[in-house]
């Protein structure tokens, strides 16, 4: 079965930060790669397409890094998905049935063969599109709302200093 990437998995592990950052701070790239214990180079190239999809924005200087362009509440999962990975496909229909044996030497197909997508690739794309459904109902607000329930407060409040001591270093 086809699965998304890691670059989606930083992604949204990443951009989670950027929901509500400690006291307004704009968090760089290097920031949120050391703090998650990933690729800084990988992660770079996967807010390089969370920019250009128009997600997050950056600002320079000394004090540049990035930030939500939209609310939470207005970035999904599936804006996510689809700007690191493109639009994902489940199923690619090699259509099959039009090889069938009975018919490869006649010049013109029978009908019922050829037109219309198969029962095997409509189901296809209506589990796509249930796909797509749930990951453009979960959005980034409901990811802070859900973590904010998991993560205890203590353990919240390390996260924010974590981030306050290291942006306070710029």
């Amino acid at each position: 079965m086809a699965t998304f990437g890691k670059g989606v998995e930083y992604a949204l592990h990443c951009i989670s930060f950027l929901i509500d950052p400690p006291d307004g701070a704009v968090l760089t790239v290097s920031e949120l790669a050391k703090f998650q214990g990933v690729s800084e180079s990988y992660l770079a190239k996967v807010f390089t397409k969370l920019t250009k999809a128009g997600l997050i924005r950056s600002s320079t200087g000394a004090r540049g890094g990035y930030e939500l362009i939209r609310p939470a509440e207005q970035i999904s999962f599936w804006d996510v998905v689809v700007a690191v990975e493109g639009k994902p496909k489940l199923f690619e229909c090699r259509n099959v049935r039009a090889g069938c044996v009975l018919y490869q030497n006649d010049k013109v197909k029978p009908e019922w063969l050829v037109s219309d997508v198969c029962s095997i690739h409509r189901v296809m794309l209506e589990a796509e599109q249930q796909v797509k459904t749930v990951l453009q109902e979960k959005t980034l607000a409901w990811l802070a709302q859900e973590t904010g329930k998991k993560i205890p407060k203590k353990e919240q409040k390390k996260f924010s200093q974590w981030f306050s001591d290291i942006t306070l270093q710029k």
